[in-house]
């Protein structure tokens, strides 16, 4: 690990003045930031060991779990999930567990307890992505590490590796849970900067490889995410989370499935929302799934048709080709388990 400078921070805009290296450039989206916001450190840690990120300075904001930021609220207009809230501390919540089950389940199938109890929120949507050539600086070719090096995934080992929203740049996975309900939920993400607060759908938060995999999310250098707020919509309560893995603990999903519905007394779809995991380079909003269900009578047909369409745009590479298949698999489970779920009036 390289020597950076480690400071505190007891306010979301103290921690944006700190998180500045004097005479640092301040380039708009630079290739490797200079500076970083430090809360639990699952990932980032992890990443400093490893020599893939090097950041110069470390500010600590661990302090704002005394903020909203550190809290969890339900009220008419939704529910505010502060972003220093542990993922352990949310998925045990009452209020998530009742009425937003689809987030209380992703946070209980992530990682280990122990790491559900030092890992936050807002820490959590921005993991960087486990590609094995991303996270071992040994190889030279990985556009997300090096812009314009190349990506070594494309013709090498990509079994775990994504088949949604890929580019000739980039194939690596986005490795998260937490972020499929989000967006399946439409929930709203706040975040704090050099230019004052502001407010962004979560589906605009993170950004597809194209041809700038290295520029993985919308936030400025200085950015920090206070929390989320998941509006209370209809289909929220009838939510489930499908995750399909190597192994049953402790492990990334090959391919996940969030699937939220709102059903009439006859079971016709009156809205569907639907996010995919495991499978896609960014949290994934599948919405020709979503369009195929729309007005729809709850049956294999029409199941069937939406899970085709999920995958119609899939872009398989060598070893990891069965995730179209499992990914409609995966999908098939999670509506079907969504449907079936006694939800109270």
């Amino acid at each position: 690990m390289r020597p950076f400078v480690y400071a505190r921070a007891a306010s979301a805009q103290v921690a944006i003045e700190t998180n500045r290296l004097p005479g640092a450039p301040n380039e708009p989206l630079p290739p490797q930031p200079h500076s970083q916001y430090l809360a639990g450190g699952t990932t980032l840690i992890d990443l400093m060991r490893l020599d893939v990120m090097q950041p110069e300075l470390i500010t600590d904001i661990n302090a704002l779990e005394r903020t909203p930021a550190g809290l969890i609220e339900l009220g008419p207009g939704g529910l505010w999930l502060g972003a220093l809230v542990r993922m352990s501390q949310a998925a045990d919540h009452p209020d998530v567990a009742s009425n937003f089950p689809v987030i209380a389940q992703s946070l209980q199938l992530a990682a280990s307890a122990q790491l559900r109890n030092m890992a936050s929120l807002g820490g959590n949507v921005l993991q960087r992505t486990r590609c094995g050539y991303f996270r071992d600086v040994s190889y030279g070719a990985c556009n997300k590490r090096i812009p314009g090096s190349g990506c070594a995934a494309l013709d090498g080992v990509n079994r775990r590796h994504a088949v949604l929203g890929v580019s000739e740049h980039c194939i690596a996975a986005y490795p998260g849970d937490f972020a499929q309900a989000l967006i399946a939920l439409d929930a709203v993400v706040e975040i704090a900067g050099p230019s004052g607060p502001r407010r962004i759908r979560f589906a605009e938060l993170h950004r597809r490889p194209g041809d700038s995999p290295h520029i993985e999310t919308i936030l400025a250098p200085g950015d920090l995410i206070t929390g989320f707020l998941v509006p209370a919509l209809p289909w929220a309560k009838r939510s489930v989370f499908i995750k399909v893995r190597d192994r049953e603990s402790y492990e990334f999903a090959l391919a996940a499935a969030a699937v939220a519905l709102d059903l009439a007394d006859d079971g016709t779809v009156r809205e569907a929302r639907i996010a995919l995991g495991g499978v896609a380079t960014v949290p994934w909003r599948a919405r020709e799934a979503e369009d195929a269900l729309q007005g729809q009578h709850i049956g294999d047909l029409a199941l069937q048709e939406a899970a085709e369409r999920a995958f119609a745009g899939a872009q398989p590479r060598g070893e990891n080709a069965f995730k179209v298949e499992l990914g409609k698999r995966t999908l098939l489970r999670a509506m079907r388990q969504a449907a079936a779920m006694e939800v109270p009036t």
